[in-house]
């Protein structure tokens, strides 16, 4: 977890968040981009809402890394959240999402944004660790977790 840990800070992690669906979601990672970043809510949302457009984002076992490209962004930047009550995402498991890790890269991504997208992928694939995030009591444990 060498490349998503320095990337997650403690501010851009929200536990037991209200959602409702998927577009109301990427509404409230739009305003926690803008707040934390300086990133247009917008430009987030709509970056999202197109990656989305070409398939779900959702890995299955509760979990999807939704991701896009943003223009003028220096380095990736990342938030996880987990929902106070699971959403549809579209997964191939048909089951409903509670935790979220969302990725943003610069517009000219490099390999190092598939690398991240492998190491998270490599992460949630581990149950313990899903469950570990399902349970963790605040932002600096979930942090810890990523960390690992």
């Amino acid at each position: 977890m060498k490349l998503i840990a320095p990337l997650l800070s403690e501010s851009r992690i929200l536990l037991d968040v209200d959602a409702g669906n998927k577009k109301r979601i990427f509404e409230r990672v739009g305003e926690l981009f803008e707040t934390s970043c300086g990133i247009a809510r917008t430009l987030v949302f709509d970056s999202l809402i197109s990656r989305e457009k070409l398939g779900s984002t959702g890995l299955g076992q509760g979990v999807a890394i939704p991701h896009g490209r943003i223009k003028g962004l220096k380095e990736a930047s990342c938030a996880f959240l987990r929902l106070a009550e699971p959403i549809d995402f579209d997964a191939p498991d048909g089951r409903p999402v509670s935790q979220l890790f969302v990725l943003l890269v610069p517009e000219q991504a490099t390999e190092a944004h598939l690398q991240i997208l492998s190491e998270l992928a490599t992460c949630f694939a581990d149950r313990k660790f899903r469950e570990n995030l399902a349970i963790a009591p605040d932002a600096a444990a979930v942090r810890a977790l990523f960390a690992g």
